[in-house]
């Protein structure tokens, strides 16, 4: 194990000594508030320490184990023995490895997935109707639940720009990755001479506020407009102005929802949008103040802003960010966005590692 790492775990022990010493005061105990906080933070560090002292227990084993490789009448046990820790070390390891990066409190909530069209015309609409098949099938392997916030039709189908809205724990931790620009290259069903075209959609993952924690809104900071929702529906949703749409007018972010019958149902549905959207641009002002490089979630729409590219002659799908090349795009497409998901969560963790490790070579220094 590497040191830093060790110095980070033995930290966890004697926090959980000062954590015990705590919520044994009654003072704490009767603190309501303070001995909710202390006991989640006493979960978490218990766990922690927990795995750190089989950790040891098993190092302590296996030198006991090795030990034992002089004595003739106990080799054989002995290097059987070995073999087990030594297969355990690595994954023990890991996992504290895991339990060590910060978690970002976001990754539980429910997600808002916003998909637009870019360059492209009507292929790019017919993409962004790929792209929301894709998601939602996915959502449905992982059995979260999904709902249609707002959409726009292409003229020739897919979506110009659609919201939705997918229930479930831990989905947008998954799907956080996704935003960005999506490029795709194939024969469109709209090209007569075989030609194959190159076209982009923006993808944008927002967490769903908390309630608690949901942006104040003045309320006379916005701007309420009702309209007639378009597409399917129904007779009654399509003669009545159930459709709300909801400007902030300070930052001129817009939110809309058509999905419900209820005028009054499609107003908290967007104001929920418009709050998530909020947090997302005062969250992304934030990090851009203490990190110049960082990027916005969504892009320009143009062919050259891409997180990702779909290239159908070939059955293949490029993530640009982390390398990695899939020849299974008929699968993907399908949902089957395990493979994606987790190794850009692996690269995620190898770069929260690889801060972890400076930030501790900067205290030392």
């Amino acid at each position: 194990m590497k040191p830093f790492l060790q110095q980070q775990l033995e930290r966890f022990p004697v926090r959980l000594q000062e954590l015990d010493f705590h919520l044994s005061q009654p003072e704490v105990v009767n603190d309501m508030e303070k001995y909710r906080a202390l006991t989640r933070e006493h979960a978490e560090v218990s766990e922690v320490a927990g795995a750190y002292q089989r950790f040891l227990q098993i190092e302590k084993d296996l030198a006991a184990a090795r030990e034992m490789l002089d004595d003739p009448e106990m080799a054989d046990m002995a290097k059987e023995e070995i073999s087990g820790l030594e297969e355990q070390l690595p994954t023990l390891e890991a996992e504290l490895q895991a339990m060590l990066l910060p978690k970002d409190p976001d990754d539980v909530r429910n997600t808002f997935l916003e998909i637009r069209a870019g360059t492209g015309g009507d292929e790019a609409a017919l993409f962004a109707g790929d792209l929301l098949r894709m998601y939602t099938r996915y959502a449905e392997r992982q059995g979260w639940r999904t709902e249609i916030i707002s959409e726009s039709a292409g003229e020739v189908g897919g979506y110009k720009e659609v919201v939705v809205r997918i229930v479930g724990e831990g989905c947008y931790g998954k799907l956080k990755f996704e935003s960005g620009g999506h490029r795709v290259q194939r024969v469109p069903a709209t090209e007569t001479q075989g030609r194959i075209h190159t076209s982009a959609c923006t993808v944008a993952a927002l967490p769903e506020p908390d309630e608690a924690q949901a942006v104040q809104i003045n309320p006379a900071d916005l701007r309420i407009d009702t309209f007639r929702a378009s597409g399917a529906g129904g007779q009654h949703i399509n003669k009545t102005d159930s459709a709300v749409r909801i400007t902030h007018i300070p930052t001129g972010i817009v939110a809309e929802c058509q999905d419900d019958r209820s005028q009054h149902r499609n107003k908290a549905k967007a104001l929920q949008v418009l709050s998530a959207r909020i947090q997302e641009k005062e969250r992304s002002e934030r990090a851009a103040k203490e990190a110049a490089t960082r990027k916005g979630l969504i892009g320009s729409g143009d062919r050259s802003d891409r997180i990702r590219t779909y290239n159908f002659p070939q059955g293949r799908l490029t993530d640009h960010r982390i390398n990695l090349t899939l020849y299974k795009l008929g699968f993907i497409m399908e949902g089957d966005l395990d493979e994606v998901v987790a190794a850009l969560l692996l690269a995620r963790r190898a770069e929260q590692l690889e801060e972890l490790e400076i930030g501790m070579g900067a205290v030392r220094a």
